[in-house]
């Protein structure tokens, strides 16, 4: 497998490639990569694959990953997927399998062509096993680029309002509060429950329009579609817009005072009562179990 590293930071990222086993990178330190356009970007990954002789690119299903992923289906004339969460090799094919419909189906694909793009989707591999190395650099000139595709640049970025812990997309766990904590003061009890957990902080749409948390934190058809190893939904009634987006979820559990509530329908584990009593003593305990200071 063969590595690629872009950008100012490509020295520090080839790197990195080492911790789990790679052996060859490919490097375009080239600090006009880092505001460039993505199609700018696509023509140097397509160019380093062709250096490389690959026939398949694996790409992360971030925002980011799934646009450089159409732009590669073009420049590199690429047959693609994305929100793979299986994939394997059969005579010149690739089979992958991937949620669909908001996660209520798996679909399997066969892809065909000279070349592959995949995005894979967040969590659904096992992180490979340690094995550091020190993989073999190889640093490749940034390809000419013709002057549309250079047209426009990026000249600010703002992050988005988020928590303390981690970000939202990338989290092995997600607490996310709905309309049931009543009010913004009360938003607290997620945060410290997610805390405890060191896991990410995300909210409904009821949420985020009444102001509570800023739209960034937003679980959802509309907002952020997350795949944790564990989700935990305080509050939150299940509306299908808020279940498309976190579906995908390895375990789900719910805290909700209505039995009825369509979370329960998705949930792995469900807590059937006030949320107020619950939410504290769980994360009491968890923090105890821990060792973690009150």
């Amino acid at each position: 497998m063969v590595g690629m590293a872009m950008g100012a930071a490509a020295p520090e990222l080839a790197a990195e490639f080492g911790r789990y086993g790679v052996t060859r990178v490919l490097s375009v330190p080239d600090p006009g990569l880092d505001a460039a356009p993505i199609a700018v970007l696509a023509n140097a990954v397509a160019v380093a694959a062709d250096h490389a002789g690959a026939d398949t690119i694996l790409v992360g299903g971030s925002t980011f990953g799934r646009d450089l992923t159409a732009r590669l289906a073009i420049r590199w004339n690429a047959a693609v997927a994305t929100g793979v969460i299986e994939a394997r090799r059969d005579a010149g094919a690739i089979h992958v399998r991937r949620p669909v419909f908001g996660g209520r189906a798996t679909e399997t694909r066969r892809l065909e062509g000279p070349h592959f793009v995949l995005a894979l989707r967040p969590h659904a591999f096992a992180v490979p096993p340690a094995a550091p190395t020190t993989p073999t650099v190889e640093v490749v000139a940034p390809p000419p680029v013709a002057p549309a595709l250079s047209a426009p640049r990026r000249t600010s970025m703002e992050p988005a309002a988020s928590g303390t812990g981690p970000s939202l997309g990338d989290a092995s766990i997600v607490v996310s509060g709905g309309r049931g904590v009543r009010a913004a003061e009360n938003f607290r009890l997620v945060e410290e429950l997610a805390a405890s957990l060191g896991a990410a902080v995300g909210a409904s749409r009821a949420v985020t329009d009444a102001g509570w948390r800023p739209s960034s934190f937003q679980v959802g058809q509309t907002g952020r579609s997350v795949s944790p190893q564990l989700y935990v939904a305080v509050g939150i009634s299940g509306a299908i817009q808020h279940l498309v987006g976190m579906l995908s979820s390895r375990v789900i559990v719910a805290i909700n005072s209505d039995g009825s509530a369509p979370i329960f329908r998705v949930a792995d584990y469900g807590i059937v009562g006030d949320l107020f009593q619950i939410v504290p003593a769980l994360t009491a305990e968890i923090r105890r179990v821990r060792g973690l200071t009150p």
